[in-house]
């Protein structure tokens, strides 16, 4: 073959790319859209523990505005959002009423024992719901006896994780909140998908979140940003949670680089979170129908899909290796729950393919 020769194009064909491993752990895997990193590019940034930082400064004004409140202040992490507001609303020996496979006491490292000194008094929700009313929280508010650790804080948990991503109505959570005023107590809200939350209802995450006196909320989850979360609050509240974000190292430098796509994600994927509402109940309606597991389709609202595998053959977490063998990426939750989490990452081809891997392994 002289210099000028090509190679006959019959001889190497290019091969088409591989489809990624579709990832359903949760929908904190997510990648930052070209936007975000264009404007994580071109972030305006300054020294935001001097309060300094434009694009931080513009993102927590924003996000107060979105909720109709006084201020916001960025957090690197939910678990440090609900941690500072534990803090503000508590004080050391105190207990904090949460329902009982709520985030901050499964999956925040006890850090309200060691940072603020409380620890939970757990409520049971009605059939495992992750929906808690009032009359559930009542049984576990402690009688006003010196010698009983006092009931301090209630947090609520909107849309509920562990509970297959429940939605609390509105009138359950005012009901909870008039009560709670009326027992001096303050109520916070681990919002970490409260915008799910908000599109499952059709209302505004302000007309949701109005009765609770502070609110987390997480942009790293279904509003695709890379990191982030935001707490949020009245002025006074605000002031304290900028005390205690820097006592845990969460105060950053130049991070409107991480505001700037946070900002994007506030403002733009909102708009899109049925699409992942959508796709995970096409999930749980072909998963409801394998042998071997339990799942009431009716209880998936949001982008959460947990089901029970009632097989003595296979564990939940033997479920989760084979998947994964097929490029599906799911969480055992115990040793019988496994969790899907739909995502902006995860279209309706993705989910079929996981569906048919669902198929392969358990008929």
């Amino acid at each position: 073959m002289t210099a000028t020769q090509t190679r006959p194009i019959t001889e190497e064909q290019p091969k088409k790319a591989a489809r990624a491993a579709v990832d359903l752990r949760s929908d904190t895997v997510t990648k930052p859209t070209p936007e975000m990193r264009r404007a994580m590019f071109e972030a305006e940034v300054g020294d935001d523990v001097y309060g300094e930082d434009p694009t931080i400064n513009r993102l927590e004004k924003r996000a107060a505005e979105i909720f109709s409140r006084e201020a916001a202040i960025f957090v690197p992490t939910g678990s440090m959002g609900n941690q500072i507001a534990i803090k503000i609303h508590t004080q050391p020996g105190q207990e904090i009423v949460c329902e009982e496979s709520a985030h901050i006491f499964n999956w925040e490292m006890a850090s309200l024992a060691a940072f603020s000194g409380c620890m939970v008094r757990p409520a049971r929700s009605a059939a495992g719901t992750g929906v808690l009313t009032w009359d559930d929280i009542k049984k576990c508010i402690a009688p006003k006896i010196y010698f009983a650790a006092q009931t301090g804080l209630i947090s609520l948990e909107n849309t509920h994780n562990m509970a297959g991503g429940a939605v609390t109505p509105l009138e359950v959570t005012e009901d909870i909140c008039k009560n709670a005023k009326s027992a001096g107590l303050p109520v916070h809200l681990d919002g970490a998908r409260i915008f799910n939350a908000a599109v499952a209802m059709g209302k505004t995450v302000a007309e949701i979140t109005k009765p609770v006196d502070s609110i987390m909320f997480c942009l790293s989850k279904g509003l695709g940003a890379p990191v982030g979360s935001l707490l949020v609050g009245d002025k006074k509240f605000i002031e304290k949670a900028r005390i205690y974000r820097k006592a845990l190292g969460g105060g950053m430098r130049q991070a409107g680089i991480l505001a700037a796509a946070g900002l994007i994600a506030l403002e733009k994927m909102p708009a899109r979170l049925h699409e992942d509402h959508a796709n995970a109940k096409f999930l749980a309606e072909g998963i409801a129908n394998l042998p071997g597991v339990k799942l009431d389709v009716s209880r998936v609202q949001t982008n959460i899909v947990i089901f029970e595998l009632d097989r003595k053959d296979m564990a939940a977490s033997d479920l989760a290796r084979k998947l994964g063998e097929k490029d599906i990426l799911a969480s055992a939750t115990t040793p019988t729950r496994v969790r899907f989490v739909t995502h902006m990452d995860v279209d309706r081809e993705a989910c079929s393919l996981a569906l048919g891997a669902m198929r392969s392994i358990l008929n």
